[in-house]
């Protein structure tokens, strides 16, 4: 949530009655000899937490007056409450209209999320279908192009063996016996 005066919390419960000496926050926010409200970051001495070295959220000088003012309205008992009591800090913060609208934006990003979270499953199905489909296309399209290469193979080892070298050898030398036997034929009838 947000960090008033550089809050950090620490293990053990504070006791009302002792809130200067455990309070869940620095010191230097508690304990102020001179007023009863919390020292401002100004007013603190050198030595003493610095809040400006925290890294905070910025927040804007209309927010600031805002819980300022809803801090102002409260009593020192009611404001040594806050300090010391968790839960009376918790639901001081729970009340302030920044942190409403923060709560109720965060719930309406939960809810979308969800609600698309919820629209993602409904589709799972579909999905599941279109790739099976996908699947399948590409199984038959897969198997007609293997068919097609086979096809196109054998006939590529078909025409190799037509020209291949031992094939032309063979071709080359049956054309010279048909040619021999063709001139044996002319030579007798000549004499």
């Amino acid at each position: 949530m947000f960090k008033f005066w550089g809050s950090q919390e620490q293990q053990a419960q504070p006791r009302p009655q002792d809130s200067a000496s455990q309070s869940w926050y620095p010191p230097s926010v508690v304990s102020s000899p001179v007023s009863s409200r919390p020292s401002t970051p100004s007013s603190t001495s050198s030595g003493s937490f610095n809040y400006f070295s925290q890294s905070t959220p910025h927040v804007s000088p209309t927010e600031a007056s805002g819980i300022i003012n809803h801090l102002k309205d409260k009593s020192v008992d009611e404001l040594r409450k806050l300090l010391s009591d968790k839960d009376a800090y918790h639901q001081f913060l729970l009340s302030l209209d920044q942190v409403k609208i923060q709560n109720n934006i965060r719930d309406e990003l939960r809810k979308e999320t969800l609600q698309l979270a919820r629209m993602n499953l409904e589709k799972e199905p579909q999905m599941m279908e279109l790739r099976n489909q996908c699947r399948i296309i590409r199984t038959t399209e897969l198997a007609a192009a293997q068919e097609k290469l086979s096809e196109l193979e054998r006939q590529k080892e078909e025409i190799m063996k037509l020209f291949s070298s031992s094939s032309l050898i063979q071709k080359l030398q049956e054309s010279m016996r048909k040619t021999e036997e063709e001139s044996g034929s002319f030579a007798p009838k000549a004499s």
